[in-house]
């Protein structure tokens, strides 16, 4: 064999062990991957308190009611957990009108009044403290459900400092005039339902979060039932 000829055999044997390389390494990095499974929400039942509006809030950036339409599962790893369960929860203002800061977290989220925090108007949060840095797949909100109404600027955010002052990441923000002044935001406003609204946290890893409001279609008043935090602790 001559050798132009031996030096393009031995580059075609190199191409082809590196392509063959690059398989295996693909192939393992795919049989590597997690377990994905639907999130175990539990639904509370739908609010007792009447029918919905017969004049409905419309608009081109509000989602239409629709009470017949399911959610479809939420995939995430196997084994993430509601890290939010039980823990601490502060609020935007010094005592609220009605309930405990405590109810957002208990881990029920009936559509009761003895469920439901409810804050002053204007806009205003609550803060939850998940105790250390968590890798979260999905954030559920249900802030008042006992009505078929729209919540207005509803903006969720995580951060790693209580003060919100370090890498803080917005997951959702339908508040489109920037009202809240926190950015105009490009989600769209949704009617209160049972289902609650899953957002998807995109594996963001944070230890704090916080879920502002302002009033709604039928009150000025800001109400938050729960909120679960879907995720797992974030490796060091």
């Amino acid at each position: 064999m001559t050798k132009p000829s031996l030096r393009f055999a031995m580059a075609t044997l190199s191409s082809l062990g590196l392509a063959i390389g690059l398989s295996t390494l693909t192939a393992s990095r795919l049989g590597a991957a997690e377990a994905m499974s639907p999130l175990p929400l539990k639904l509370p039942a739908p609010t007792l308190k009447g029918t919905p509006p017969d004049d409905p809030p419309k608009g081109p950036n509000i989602e239409p009611l629709d009470l017949e339409k399911k959610r479809p599962p939420f995939l995430a790893p196997a084994g993430v957990q509601n890290v939010a369960l039980k823990k601490k929860v502060t609020i935007s203002e010094a005592k609220p009108y009605s309930g405990e800061p405590a109810l957002v977290t208990d881990g029920s989220k009936e559509a009761t009044d003895d469920e439901v925090l409810e804050l002053r108007r204007g806009l205003k949060y609550v803060q939850l403290d998940l105790e250390a840095p968590q890798q979260i797949y999905a954030v559920v909100v249900w802030l008042d459900h006992r009505y078929y109404h729209v919540i207005h600027d509803v903006v969720v955010q995580v951060a790693d400092d209580d003060a919100f002052t370090k890498n803080v990441r917005t997951l959702f923000n339908n508040d489109s005039d920037n009202s809240a002044k926190l950015g105009a935001g490009t989600d769209k406003e949704y009617f209160e339902t049972s289902q609650g609204k899953l957002i998807d946290a995109k594996r963001a890893v944070a230890r704090h979060l916080r879920c502002y409001t302002q009033g709604s279609s039928t009150s000025s008043m800001n109400g938050f039932t729960e909120i679960e935090v879907w995720g797992r602790p974030a490796a060091p």
